[in-house]
């Protein structure tokens, strides 16, 4: 009688609480140790949370040239709009504070959990534990913060003081829950949407001296007045061919980020002096550096720009519409 009677109800059960804690793609099922490890990768300000592994200022030197510097500037002064990073003591005071890593933060181990999550822009997470601990130190030697015998591990990168560490304080006011509006709303037909690029930090604030093309404050009038810019296209209006006007889809998807600006080297679409010698490679070689990935010394290209989810036809076709745009 108990099989034949109560099997079928205990079955049902199971199989429905199967389904609430592992269906579809995992959705509801519970995070194992190895998903939550992945994403538990922030490090406290008493260090805890940093890796094994090490690095050297001297390591760090070359790593911050090859990777950081384009942005960075060579010895952290900023390029452009990009964040300076030495320098600014004595500033915070001031009428023009200048917050970098040595004047303003106030753990060392927020420079190393920012690197390692988001840069370098724009491929971030692509360094090793290593190349982050050689990284940091020399930025910390930028800073005067350490020496540059300083080699950096989760037990020496967790001693080191920041200057400005004591100005912080923990803010213990009360939190307070504001009520909920619906009164006078905004008309969501009016909104302008502003979006990132697959993940990559959008670019169009920036003014005219980050080198950034005019092309980004389209329909923002107010952004292109304040910059004193033209709001002329900088890609040379040309017959383009089957391939290349597939790949202009691709370009301002994935690609516009860098090669409008000129991230890391990349050149700019419509710079015929900075694409001449790149095309007399061939097509084949700027495909190939394009698809697999290419650093020297004229630049760093990420594979496929950093996103993997592009087909190597649609790589080509971007390739094949910024050179025809740039003859």
């Amino acid at each position: 009688m108990f099989k034949s009677l109560k099997f079928p109800v205990v079955a049902a059960v199971l199989a429905l609480s199967g389904l609430a804690t592992a269906g579809p793609l995992g959705i509801g099922s519970t995070a194992t140790a190895e998903m939550i490890a992945g994403w538990d990768i922030d490090v406290r300000p008493d260090g805890m949370g940093l890796p094994d592994g090490e690095g050297s200022v001297a390591e760090g030197e070359g790593l911050y040239e090859a990777k950081c510097a384009s942005c960075h500037g060579l010895f952290g002064e900023g390029e452009g709009r990009w964040p300076v990073l030495a320098g600014g003591e004595g500033t915070l005071d001031t009428l023009h504070p200048e917050k970098t890593v040595g004047s303003y933060w106030p753990y060392a181990s927020t420079l190393w959990d920012y690197i390692y999550r988001a840069m370098p822009y724009p491929v971030p997470q692509s360094l090793s534990h290593e190349e982050v601990y050689s990284i940091a130190a020399y930025v910390l030697y930028l800073n005067d913060i350490v020496g540059d015998d300083f080699v950096s591990n989760k037990d020496t990168f967790a001693e080191v003081k920041m200057p400005n560490e004591e100005n912080f304080f923990i803010d213990n006011r009360p939190d307070v829950n504001n009520e909920r509006c619906f009164k006078n709303c905004a008309d969501p037909s009016k909104f302008e949407i502003v979006t990132t690029i697959n993940g990559v930090t959008p670019t169009g604030h920036f003014k005219e001296d980050s080198g950034v093309a005019a092309n980004h404050y389209d329909g923002n009038p107010s952004a292109v007045s304040e910059s004193g810019i033209s709001t002329e296209k900088n890609i040379t209006k040309v017959a383009l061919s089957e391939g290349a006007t597939l790949g202009r889809g691709v370009y301002d998807m994935a690609c516009q980020a860098c090669h409008n600006s000129g991230i890391a080297g990349a050149p700019k679409v419509g710079d015929v002096a900075g694409w001449v010698d790149r095309i007399g490679q061939g097509m084949d070689t700027l495909n190939d550096h394009a698809i697999n990935g290419y650093q020297g010394a004229d630049g760093v290209m990420p594979a496929k720009g950093g996103n993997m989810a592009l087909s190597d036809d649609d790589v080509v076709n971007a390739v094949a519409f910024m050179v025809e745009s740039s003859r």
